[in-house]
This record gives structure tokens, C-alpha cells and sequence, in this order.
């Protein structure tokens, strides 16, 4: 069967598939499903996710195939200056109820797809359907499509919610996004978080192979093995284990394993990684309000008043920290602050000529950077760059740009810094440290992501039945590959 005759592409986005424990799975004999797709394919232990490495951006830009600064989805949690509230996507339990659950629970349901993500950039549902072509999501958390799609809410959680028991939303042809909609009337799996777990993930899709309504394009994302990293740290196998259980559950509904690869090109990727979490808890949580206690930080539960001067939106291992008056409280003096702390690696912020600045807490200096310029990095693009390199640990030579640590961090910084309005900083953590603000969830002893460090940002791919690869080892980039792959299978087909 030639490539372009494929039925069908299938992508499993496994929440933190990362290099290490994969081989260790593998090689303990705990993964068979992957390693027998290892062993027919491709191996990518590199891809470099967007930042901040938070799955909402991370997916937002897999389907738009854009940075933060056009798909205007900034990060799990973040300041609306328009509106003059934080918008939070689901951190912690304490934080939605203190920012009040109906407005967080709109947030999270409609208005992270509907209203947040622009509507100036195409998802991949969007452009394959105008090509007549269909597509499927299953559990993703960005999902916006051009059909109308309708979320069927639960009696108990519309009252605590203020849900609609019925939302129309816009979403791909076969859309299935836990108990609140699903393409197999059967799937009973609601039990673990309305259904956002592995398990209902796995029975939508061996429902669509088992009935033949696998569409050209399924999307099928694994929450599970995010929580289990973020528990017993980022090297566990056991977590990759469990997931190739449901792995081998859908090579299984196949007549064979060698005819799931026969029928379908399989791409199996995480989308960010995460990066060890000290044991020690009063050394592993870097306190914002401790840090910034000299001046009012926002109340979640009283939002913005007229005395306050910071808003603080951690992100676990990154923090936007905004200033509501820059000429009171320049930003400079905020990183001065931070700048104190070594366990703070990168601080940056924006100047007046829309350049980037760039300190950090465990070494003197500055590095000032903007787009255009006659140094070219690893993905050609070109920047203009002024201090210290060290800050980011960059090396030029003869004008030839390479990434150490911070992997892409000159695009993936820019871009952060015009995903929306107001006037921030944003604050990274070492290995070892995560933020915390006023209801931040912690992981002392295990893992967490969030920062631009090559331990938050590389994920592992597979792929099966195809030689192509995206343009550079980037999620950016995977989206023109996906539409390329799709499309040459045809429309009509």
C-alpha cells in the first residue's frame, strides 16, 4: 500500500513522553506497544515544545502551527489586562475556587477554544475541512474545528458550574471530549475526572477502528502520565508502562499489530517534558509573595483593586509577573528582586523599543535580543543580539547561532512576550525549583514544567508509515507536516 494511499493518520499526544523513561519502559520490557512501533519506525527523542511548556500553549500551537504570539493563548494561567482579571485553565482546584468556579468553569470549557485561542490563525480541524476532509478529536484540550459541536454538561456540575446543560461549540466532525461528549454511546469511563483519563481515550478510538470510522486526521490526547511524572519524578518508567497498556489495547482491536501499521500512519509524541523537583520543600518552592512582599500582590478571591501593584500568574516552573503601573513600579525593580534569587535562571521583559532583556538570578550580566539581524539560529531565523550570551547560554560563531540548555529560547521568549497585553515579566525557575503563588499546586519530590529549560521542553516522537518528518524538530512545525501527510492521502478517497 503506497503512503498516499493510507487510510488514515493517528496521533496519540501522550502528556510527557519524554526520552529517558521511554528507553528504560523499553528496555525493561514494560512497553512492548511502543517499542514494536520503535522498532517499525522512526525515533525523534528531541522535539522542542513552545513555551511556556504548559499543555494549553503546547496545544494550541501543535493545531495552529504558530507561536503564543499569534495564537494568543499564553499559558495555563494568565492576566487579562482588557478585562482586569486572571484567567486560569485548570492549576489547581484552590485557585478556580477562589477566582470563582463559574467564571473559571467558562473559561476552561468555552472560552479557551471559542473566545482565547485567535481566530486569526486556522487549526488543522479548520483547514482539513475546508479541503473536505475529516478529522477527529478525542480528549484534546485545544480542539476547535469548524462544525458545530455541543457539549452535553452533567446535571450536578451544570448547577456548580452555571453551564449550560447543553454548549454549542465549534469542534471537528467526530469530536469526543470526555463525559461531555463522546463518539462511542458505550464508553462508560467517567469515573476518573469525567472521563479526561486514558482510558475513555482508548475506548473512543478502538471504537472508531472497530466500527472502520477512523477520519484521515484523529487526534487523541493521553492525560494520565502527566500526573503520574509530576508524583514520582520525571525518569519513571512506571508511568510509560501504564500508558503502553492502552497502547497495545488499540494495536489489539486490529486483526494484527502488523496491520495497524499496514492501514494507518502512527505518530505518537508527548507535548512537554518536565524537569526534577527538589525533595526539600522549603528550598524546592520559591515563594513569589515572600519574594515580592513589599509590594500588594492581587487577592485571587478579591481580584484587582486600586491599591494593588502586581498580579502574580504561576505557571509552576514560570511566572508572569505583571506591574498595573509601570511608572510606579518599573519592571526593572521587580527583576532586581528576583535577580537576588539563584534558583532563578532566566528573568526577562520587554523594553520600550519592543526588545528583549534578559538577566538571571545565578550569574551577572544582561542580554539583549530582537528579531532580524545578522546572526542565524539552528531553525533560520535571524536575531540581533547584544551582552551576554551566557544568560541564555548561546554560542555565535562566524554568525552561526546554536541553543545549549534553553532550546529555541530566542523565538519561544519573543513570542511570550506579544501573546498579549500588559506590561510582565516572566521569571524561570533552575531544575530543582518550582513557583508558587497564592493556591499553586506543588511537587516536592517529583517533577513539573512550565520553564524554557531543555527539561521542561524536549518530548519523544514516534513515527510509523511515512519518511517524511516536520521541517525541524519543533511541535511548530508540526502542523504543515500534518496537512501535507493528510492531504496527499486526498479528499475524496
Amino acid at each position: 500500500m503506497s503512503e498516499s494511499s493510507k487510510k488514515s493518520v493517528v496521533m496519540l499526544l501522550i502528556d510527557s513522553l519524554m526520552d529517558e523513561p521511554l528507553k528504560e519502559a523499553v528496555k525493561n520490557g514494560q512497553a512492548p506497544g511502543l517499542q514494536y512501533l520503535l522498532e517499525n519506525g522512526r525515533y525523534v527523542p528531541d522535539m522542542i515544545s513552545p513555551f511556556p511548556t504548559m499543555s494549553v500553549n503546547v496545544d494550541s500551537t501543535l493545531l495552529t502551527g504558530v507561536y503564543s504570539d499569534q495564537h494568543k493563548v499564553p499559558g495555563l494561567v494568565w492576566y487579562n489586562a482588557k478585562e482586569k482579571r486572571i484567567i486560569n485553565y485548570g492549576s489547581h482546584i484552590r485557585e478556580l475556587l477562589k477566582l470563582g468556579i463559574k467564571q473559571s468553569s467558562r473559561d476552561v470549557f468555552y472560552n479557551l477554544n471559542q473566545v482565547h485561542l485567535s481566530q486569526q490563525v486556522k487549526t488543522l480541524h479548520e483547514e482539513l475541512d475546508e479541503k473536505g476532509i475529516e478529522t477527529c478529536s478525542i480528549n484534546a484540550l485545544l480542539h476547535r474545528g469548524s462544525r458545530d459541536g455541543y457539549l452535553q454538561i452533567p446535571f450536578l456540575f451544570s448547577m456548580i458550574s452555571g453551564l449550560n446543560r447543553s454548549v454549542k461549540i465549534n469542534a471537528s466532525q467526530l469530536f469526543s471530549y470526555g463525559g461531555f461528549s463522546k463518539v462511542n454511546p458505550a464508553n462508560r469511563s467517567l469515573f476518573k475526572k469525567f472521563g479526561f483519563n486514558d482510558r475513555f481515550s482508548t475506548n473512543e478510538l478502538v471504537y472508531l477502528i472497530q466500527t472502520n470510522k477512523v477520519p484521515p486526521l484523529a487526534l487523541v490526547y493521553f492525560p494520565d502520565l502527566d500526573q503520574h511524572v509530576h508524583k514520582h519524578g520525571r525518569n519513571d518508567a512506571a508511568g510509560v508502562a501504564k500508558a503502553d497498556r492502552h497502547v497495545q489495547r488499540i494495536l489489539d482491536s486490529f486483526s494484527s499489530w502488523e496491520a495497524a501499521l499496514k492501514d494507518h500512519i502512527w505518530i505518537v509524541m508527548g507535548d512537554n517534558g518536565q524537569a526534577w523537583i527538589s525533595g526539600n520543600k522549603k528550598e524546592a518552592l520559591i515563594d513569589l509573595r515572600s519574594l515580592l512582599d513589599a509590594f500588594r500582590i492581587v487577592k485571587l478571591k478579591k481580584g484587582v483593586t486600586a491599591d494593588d501593584d502586581i498580579v502574580l500568574a504561576v505557571n509552576e516552573r514560570m511566572a508572569f509577573i505583571y506591574s498595573l503601573d509601570k511608572a510606579k513600579l518599573p519592571l526593572k525593580r521587580i527583576a532586581d528582586i528576583l535577580q537576588k534569587d539563584e534558583r532563578i535562571d532566566i528573568i526577562c521583559w520587554k523594553n520600550e523599543a519592543d526588545s528583549i532583556e534578559a538577566v538571571s538570578g545565578e550569574q551577572h550580566g544582561k542580554l539583549t535580543f530582537r528579531p532580524g539581524g545578522k546572526c542565524t539560529d539552528e531553525f533560520g531565523q535571524t536575531w540581533t543580539l547584544e551582552g551576554d550570551l551566557h544568560i541564555l547560554d548561546l554560542t555565535v560563531e562566524q554568525n552561526s547561532l546554536t541553543y545549549g540548555k534553553f532550546p529555541d529560547a530566542l523565538a519561544r521568549l519573543y513570542a511570550s512576550f506579544f501573546s498579549h497585553e500588559g506590561d510582565y515579566l516572566i521569571a524561570n525557575a533552575k531544575p530543582g525549583y518550582e513557583f508558587i503563588g497564592e493556591g499553586s499546586p506543588t511537587h516536592v519530590g517529583g517533577a513539573s514544567h512550565g520553564a524554557l529549560h531543555k527539561q521542561d521542553t524536549l518530548v519523544s516522537m514516534i513515527i510509523t508509515g511515512t519518511d517524511t518528518m516536520p521541517a525541524y524538530n519543533r511541535l511548530v512545525d508540526i502542523k504543515e507536516w500534518i496537512l501535507d501527510l493528510v492531504k496527499s492521502r486526498g479528499a475524496g478517497e
